[in-house]
């Protein structure tokens, strides 16, 4: 899930930059540069232009692998969410996702297929120079990789870096606490690097149904955890953290749910958590409620800022309510 602009001027002169650890910014109250991802089929125009200034990035997510020399077309609704944060001064980005609605899930192995296929990569890389005309730049958001797809990424950005002059190039990284993490799943940090000027740590999604017990979508301490690694390594002025903007129900009927969701069903059992930076509620029948709001994404640029970030990047915009 996981957002693309060069850093503002100001901001950077602004702050303290550092890499390989937490700086205190001169500015501590300035505003970060923030993202809002926007899922076609989810997230309408008025989502892009709900929060007033405060989003300065819609990434849109966008298109697909269909198989490994294809990608799926640009909808007429990616193209309405496109326009519609032209005319409100917002830069849009574009999504490339390995995410296959038959799996409903992220294919790897389509995504090997393509990233070690010299000629399969250059027929995705013309289709992206087509679908990304209109947007400020593209966001490689493919997931689930393996060690073996590790060179096959870098040659991609590389090649995607050179055929999109004049555009920004991100990517979205699942995040990991050490470098032996990182190449298990794909990612060479170190080599990726010089081609991105954005790069997303997926600071979301460490409790889930399916695949743990209740807690918090992403805990303040695992935040700065995940984070820790990912910042000592990489120029902390490229990184923007992710931040979750939606909520998980444990139990009967588990499901993920949006934040005005996640609020009605907990009504007065909310309960604010200051040291995960989240809300909980246990309901009747065993049900447990975890969610990140507006209050949470708050906790989280102070991270950002303590960092030095470049800023935060929010999934997503389509179910989180009011983030001003």
């Amino acid at each position: 899930m996981t957002a693309t602009v060069r850093s503002r001027l100001a901001l950077l002169s602004a702050a303290v930059l550092v890499v390989g650890g937490p700086a205190v910014p001169a500015a501590a109250k300035a505003p970060v540069n923030a993202t809002g991802y926007a899922l076609q089929g989810s997230a309408s125009p008025s989502d892009v232009t709900r929060d007033g200034r405060y989003l300065r990035t819609i990434a849109i997510s966008g298109v697909a692998l269909d198989g490994p020399a294809r990608i799926s077309p640009v909808s007429a609704d990616v193209a309405q969410l496109r326009r519609a944060a032209h005319r409100h001064g917002r830069k849009a980005v574009l999504l490339l996702s390995n995410y296959s609605d038959d799996l409903k899930d992220f294919d790897e192995r389509v995504a090997h297929r393509m990233l070690t296929s010299g000629p399969a990569r250059a027929a995705v890389i013309r289709a992206l120079r087509k679908a990304t005309r209109g947007f400020d730049g593209l966001q490689i958001d493919l997931e689930s990789l393996r060690s073996r797809d590790m060179a096959g990424l870098v040659a991609f950005t590389r090649e995607l870096d050179a055929a999109l002059p004049g555009k920004t190039l991100s990517m979205a990284f699942m995040a990991s606490t050490d470098r032996r993490g990182y190449l298990a799943r794909g990612y060479d940090l170190a080599a990726l690097a010089p081609s991105l000027d954005r790069m997303v740590l997926m600071a979301y999604d460490q409790h889930g149904p399916g695949w743990s017990r209740p807690g918090p979508v992403g805990s303040l301490s695992w935040v700065r955890r995940e984070l820790s690694y990912f910042a000592k390594v990489l120029p902390n002025r490229k990184i923007d953290l992710g931040v979750a903007a939606y909520g998980y129900q444990w139990g009967r009927g588990s499901r993920t749910l949006t934040v005005s969701q996640a609020r009605k069903r907990a009504g007065d059992k909310a309960r604010w958590r200051a040291k995960q930076g989240e809300w909980s509620a246990k309901l009747s029948g065993g049900r447990t409620i975890w969610w990140s709001d507006r209050r949470s994404l708050r906790a989280r640029e102070k991270i950002a800022r303590s960092y030095g970030l470049h800023g935060v990047s929010i999934w997503e915009i389509g179910s989180s309510g009011r983030l001003r």
